[in-house]
């Protein structure tokens, strides 16, 4: 089977982001299928200069887009005239392209164009990909205010549902979202959660050295890892406003932040002026995916952060499963299935999402859980069990099983 695969923002494990598409379309390509790409230049170290490039590797072709740089850490205004940018020139590429299938992976919502038209022009099936409830999340920060826009994006979203031979949303409240407001959809929708690839982070770091000395000059008794964009919606200026309550009561747990983004330099100044910069907060460049097997290594927990806003609970961030493949519990600030999950496979920690809940017990509470280290051990035991889940053998089992369903109709 030929796959064409539609992802604005593709990574390598040689550079930061995730990598779920890449690790997919090897599977696929161990099973004897071909997989081609349309993408941008954003993932790649490459430069660029004509405006499409095709490239080759590890048997998987690329048609690569050369793009101004406008991933999550650019401002919405931007990301927004890449987002058109790319649809438009996608949008005419797909149409020479030959496949049986085409997989399309938000976000952004407008990443299904292509595939639309592709499906009305060839016949072509196509897979929806839902990363994220868009655009019921950017409406919710308030990144899209204009009523029309959003009649606008609700309606794209209705037609790329109802024209897709399946849907697969990353996450069951994704699902939820998806089945509440679109009841009448007929075609399959399955959950097929981010990836915890257990492999990489199991051969990927060394005993021998420590990457947190290296970087901040000691090592902490407890190192709370946050890998990955410093955006509005990460709301990272919670995490120096637990920081400044928690050195009061005990400096030796240390949060180490790594990424990059549109806040990350806000968050520098909060950071100093709350006086924990550099102390219990580190705020360092991003690293490639290949490099994090170390970070979480020599950490004894990873971290997801959300503002408070109910639409973003249904995230599947990509830290969260790098955490639990790490056989890191996972430190969140907010409600929604990673909640669940979390609790009921006691493999992390939940803070209040809202900081005016934040006290002197809650503080306590979770400085009493970094000292047992007891218990620790067992969230880490827990965590690998739950990684296992959501291993990529798992993931790819139910694409090529979606794939295999869509050949035979």
């Amino acid at each position: 089977m030929k796959i064409i695969y539609l992802h604005q923002y593709f990574s390598t494990p040689k550079v930061s982001g995730g990598t779920r598409s890449y690790d997919l379309a090897k599977k696929y390509i161990e099973q004897g299928h071909e997989v081609e790409f349309i993408t941008s230049s954003i993932g790649f170290k490459e430069t660029f200069e004509k405006k499409w490039t095709f490239l080759e590797i590890e048997n998987i072709t690329f048609h690569v887009l050369n793009t101004p740089s406008a991933d999550n850490a650019a401002p919405y205004i931007k990301r927004i005239i890449v987002f058109l940018q790319f649809l438009w020139s996608a949008s005419f590429k797909i149409l020479k392209l030959k496949g049986d299938i085409v997989i399309s992976t938000s976000t952004p919502l407008t990443i299904g164009i292509p595939a639309l038209i592709k499906k009305w022009i060839h016949k072509t099936p196509y897979i929806f990909e839902v990363r994220d409830v868009w655009p019921e999340a950017v409406i919710a920060i308030g990144a899209i205010k204009n009523k029309i826009a959003q009649h606008f994006l609700y309606l794209l979203e209705a037609k790329i549902y109802n024209n897709a031979s399946a849907i697969v949303p990353l996450s069951i409240d994704m699902k939820n979202s998806i089945t509440t407001r679109f009841p009448h959809l007929r075609c399959p929708i399955i959950t097929i959660e981010n990836i915890s690839e257990l492999t990489r982070f199991k051969e990927g770091y060394h005993t021998d050295i420590s990457v947190i000395k290296e970087n901040i000059g000691f090592v902490p008794r407890f190192s709370i890892l946050y890998a990955g964009t410093f955006g509005k919606v990460n709301g990272l200026s919670y995490v120096i406003n637990i920081a400044e309550k928690i050195i009061q009561k005990d400096p030796s747990i240390v949060f180490i932040l790594l990424g990059r983004g549109s806040e990350k330099e806000a968050l520098i100044k909060k950071a100093t002026e709350k006086n924990v910069l550099n102390k219990n907060v580190f705020i360092l460049k991003s690293v490639p995916k290949s490099s994090l097997p170390q970070w979480y290594y020599e950490c004894q927990m990873g971290s997801s952060f959300v503002i408070p806003i109910k639409e973003l609970w249904a995230n599947s961030a990509n830290k969260f499963f790098d955490s639990l493949a790490a056989g890191r519990p996972v430190l969140i600030n907010h409600k929604g299935w990673q909640e669940e999950v979390l609790t009921k496979k006691e493999s992390g920690y939940i803070l209040p999402y809202n900081l005016e809940d934040i006290n002197d017990t809650n503080i306590d509470k979770f400085i009493a859980f970094t000292n047992n280290k007891e218990y620790q051990h067992h969230q880490k035991e827990n965590a690998i069990k739950l990684a296992e889940l959501f291993s990529l053998q798992n993931a790819s089992s139910k694409y090529l099983s979606i794939l295999q369903n869509i050949k035979l109709t």
